[in-house]
């Protein structure tokens, strides 16, 4: 999820420009997803399986409106997968450096929408839940705000949360 970023080596003004421009901090977020596209090959054609032998069942009872409501169900499984796996393409790139904190959202549709923050003014907001833990993240500044990892567990959450503030600090000399 997140990587520390080790500063450049190196002497001289040049040096010193490049330092406060390199990365302290960068994380890729991407939303979770339990089933891969094995599993989900797998279980798709053990619920096709099952829906065509309990569809064969009520048509050979006579009940052959039922049959066609079993394909319905296979495709309606289906159909939500395949949206759950589309938004599953989303991103969000987090970058800090000692001069910038760069916020990149890519949807699943590719459509990118960045916010820049000063590191000095920038703090993260965090809300919680007492018994959820975080429920909401979002990077302030001088009025604007970014919501950021939106997507991830609560687990997942609070590390990044931790890893971040401490970005921000260091971004800061503290």
């Amino acid at each position: 999820m997140e990587q520390p970023v080790p500063p450049p080596a190196g002497r001289g003004e040049d040096d010193d420009a490049s330092r406060a421009e390199a990365p302290i901090f960068r994380a890729l977020l991407v939303p979770y997803r339990s089933l891969g596209r094995r599993g989900f090959t797998i279980m798709m054609v053990l619920l096709g399986i099952v829906s065509l032998v309990s569809g064969v069942a009520f048509l050979a009872k006579g009940a052959w409106p039922v049959f066609g409501f079993f394909g319905l169900d296979v495709l309606l499984v289906w159909l939500a997968f395949r949206a759950s796996y589309r938004s599953g393409r989303a991103r969000e790139e987090v970058e800090v450096s000692r001069t910038d904190v760069s916020i990149r959202k890519i949807s699943p549709e590719g459509r990118v929408r960045e916010a820049n923050y000063n590191p000095f003014y920038a703090r993260l907001a965090v809300s919680r839940h007492e018994e959820i833990g975080i429920t909401r993240m979002a990077v302030t500044a001088r009025g604007q705000a970014t919501e950021v990892g939106g997507f991830l567990n609560p687990d997942d959450r609070e590390s990044f949360a931790s890893a971040l503030s401490k970005a921000l600090s260091t971004a800061r000399g503290r």
